[in-house]
């Protein structure tokens, strides 16, 4: 059953995606979901926290999506990886090619708050951890070169892609998260 903190959290993450932070008001959040402003402050101290608390709500969705693709063994380590990625850009497609709500937020709060900078930068972090174990097991399979270093390989597909999803976002087009997607794996691949 769906609490008004759920909705409200799911309000901010749509929110926060389209139209950045500092952007969204409270009387929008409230006017979103319907909800009378002393609900939001029992379940939130203020903005700050609220969008926290979405940052966190986001990453329980991109755990799910790594999961969902990560943890499938019929497929090769390396196709699992890949399909994290092709189900984040199905996922920008339905939200109008907006991109990654880390990338957004990040771009915009991290050089004004620490706190932000640092919990989004955790949050990379722990997206490239999880692809680092599945490069690892690729690469133990023979699938990624033995001199590359899956940490490395994990962060770097991550900065590429992001960087690929803000420039789908500017085009409004998947064209960029597909031509990184083809260049990265092309070049991943132990030959």
């Amino acid at each position: 059953m769906e609490t008004i903190r759920d909705r409200l959290l799911e309000a901010g993450m749509t929110l926060l995606l389209q139209r950045g932070y500092n952007a969204v008001g409270l009387q929008a959040v409230l006017q979103a979901t319907g909800t009378p402003k002393g609900s939001f402050y029992h379940h939130f101290r203020n903005k700050e926290d609220f969008a926290l608390q979405a940052i966190d709500r986001y990453m329980e969705q991109v755990h799910e999506g790594l999961d969902a693709a990560l943890c499938d063994p019929a497929q090769p380590p390396l196709a699992r990886v890949r399909r994290f990625f092709e189900i984040s850009r199905e996922k920008y497609r339905e939200e109008g090619h907006l991109g990654c709500m880390l990338g957004g937020l990040g771009q915009e709060l991290s050089g004004v708050s620490e706190v932000f900078a640092g919990k989004i930068d955790q949050c990379f972090r722990d997206i490239a951890e999880r692809l680092s174990a599945c490069l690892t097991e690729a690469q133990q399979r023979g699938e990624l070169a033995v001199d590359e270093d899956p940490q490395e390989m994990a962060e770097l597909l991550l900065n590429c892609w992001e960087g690929a999803a803000l420039r789908s976002r500017l085009r409004r087009d998947p064209r960029p998260l597909d031509d990184m997607l083809e260049f990265y794996f092309a070049r991943a691949r132990a030959d």
